[in-house]
């Protein structure tokens, strides 16, 4: 089954793309979900190509849940929010991109994830996951705070929480640091005996390697591990502080995207929790919603 589209009606791709996962959704006119679908990780930062498959495999994946041919992907209009395009050279990369679609316009993960939280509105949002970032957009004024990547960054995110812990279990197998339980769980989750074990398996590894240590974190954390709850409570009073510089904006609602937002939540400061509103819609709304309005306005200025 091939599109039924005019140039009245088109249908929209809206693309999620980050450090672990990138996530396709394609849009009727009235913003009824038609198909969906998902792919590995599409953060510039790790590599255009990988970006690039994984933007594919999803629209490939979507346009079948769809009941569409996968030739169609030619006549949809794109938005795509990525993580890591806030870098020039990386976004002009994926503008140059000879995509697959009638149309495509990028944008940031965060700037997606704002307009779909807030369905168009003004607001703020954290996003914390594999990484964490924060966005908020109030009139003419914006501010974009983190996502700085993994390494230089990404304080309080799945990959940090996992780096940290890391970190600390390597000193006390070293006798640098003292016990806890995070040193039987990743020696564990890792079918290892001893702290080179360790290393074999997280050196020179991605963000999202790391990110699957996190909840591990967050359980020691939670039975009182006093290292792990040393590591969240540091992770979150950063993020209670990106919300507090995003809330100078008087953003009239603010939401937390991210598979950490939830597990999260309990360590943050208590006005954090207090003003965080639902997200109405998912990223990839937010990244079709952008498509729509760049196309009004290209419509607004021929």
């Amino acid at each position: 089954m091939g599109l039924n589209q005019t140039k009245d009606t088109p249908l929209y791709i809206g693309i999620d793309g980050g450090g672990s996962k990138c996530r396709a959704t394609i849009y009727a006119a009235d913003n009824r979900i038609l198909g969906s679908g998902v792919a590995g990780r599409a953060n510039p930062l790790h590599g255009l190509s990988q970006t690039f498959e994984s933007i594919q495999q999803s629209t490939a994946l979507a346009l079948t849940d769809a009941g569409l041919a996968l030739s169609d992907s030619h006549q949809l209009i794109a938005g795509l929010g990525l993580a890591g395009v806030n870098v020039p050279h990386l976004y002009q990369q994926v503008v140059n991109w000879q995509h697959p679609f009638a149309q495509m316009y990028v944008t940031t993960d965060l700037h997606a994830a704002c307009i779909g939280a807030h369905n168009g509105g003004d607001g703020a949002v954290i996003i914390t996951g594999t990484g964490s970032c924060g966005y908020a957009h109030v009139g003419e004024q914006s501010c974009c705070l983190g996502g700085h990547g993994f390494m230089l960054g990404d304080k309080g995110s799945g990959a940090w929480l996992g780096l940290k812990a890391a970190e600390q279990v390597l000193l006390h197998l070293d006798g640098f640091a003292p016990a806890t339980a995070l040193t039987e769980r990743l020696l564990t989750h890792f079918k290892v005996h001893d702290a080179m074990g360790i290393v074999a398996h997280l050196a020179g590894q991605s963000s999202s390697c790391y990110a699957t240590l996190a909840r591990t974190v967050l359980t020691c954390a939670n039975d009182n591990d006093e290292v792990a709850k040393s590591i969240v409570v540091e992770g979150a009073a950063y993020l209670s502080q990106l919300a507090h510089k995003l809330f100078e904006l008087n953003p009239p609602r603010f939401s937390m995207i991210g598979g950490l937002a939830e597990p999260l939540a309990p360590w943050l400061d208590s006005d954090v929790v207090a003003n965080i509103a639902p997200v109405i819609a998912p990223p990839e709304f937010g990244a079709a919603y952008y498509a729509r309005q760049q196309v009004a306005v290209q419509s607004i200025t021929r």
